[in-house]
């Protein structure tokens, strides 16, 4: 888990990250019931992504889901919307994404902006990383991998769409 690069130090590699993302996927399935009134508004830039990749992994269980409980009507498949707020979000539960929580100030700027495009029913946040460090009273709902980290440390999440690989990599201050 912790080989070394010339990057630094691969706390999870492509494999890892997946599993990952399969069971921060789950938890939010499993708390939200009406998947209908879920939306996801992934944190620009790598928030976005996973965001999306977060949105194909629910409709996928989803659509198992509905197949293993048979005894219960099948729901049409849901509207789970990514990374643009060119949507409705009054009434409903949203679900920031975003891949490393460090001060807490983004997610504050971004809840911020959330509320000019309405009044969700609730705000909860996903994170791939959680590093500490935070500078306001911010917990996530969600959490990948909590890696406590030096403040001179970096935690840089590479992802296949925007680095052209998967990985979570800590970076020496020094």
């Amino acid at each position: 888990m912790s080989a070394p690069t010339a990057a630094g130090r691969v706390l999870l590699d492509d494999e890892q990250l997946q599993r990952t993302l399969r069971r921060i996927a789950h938890e939010i399935v499993e708390k939200h019931p009406d998947l209908d009134d879920l939306v996801l508004v992934g944190i620009y830039t790598r928030g976005a992504t996973l965001a999306q990749r977060l949105r194909e992994l629910i409709g996928s269980f989803y659509r198992d889901d509905v197949t293993l409980r048979s005894e219960q009507r099948a729901h049409p498949q849901p509207v789970v919307k990514a990374t643009r707020l060119d949507f409705p979000i009054d009434g409903r539960s949203v679900v920031l994404v975003d891949d490393v929580l460090y001060t807490g100030r983004t997610i504050r700027a971004a809840i911020e902006a959330l509320f000019d495009y309405g009044r969700p029913r609730r705000v909860q946040l996903a994170v791939l990383v959680d590093r500490g460090h935070r500078e306001l009273p911010i917990r996530p709902d969600y959490v990948g991998k909590n890696l406590p980290t030096a403040r001179n440390e970096r935690v840089n999440v590479n992802l296949l769409e925007v680095d052209e690989i998967d990985r979570i990599v800590l970076l020496s201050g020094e």
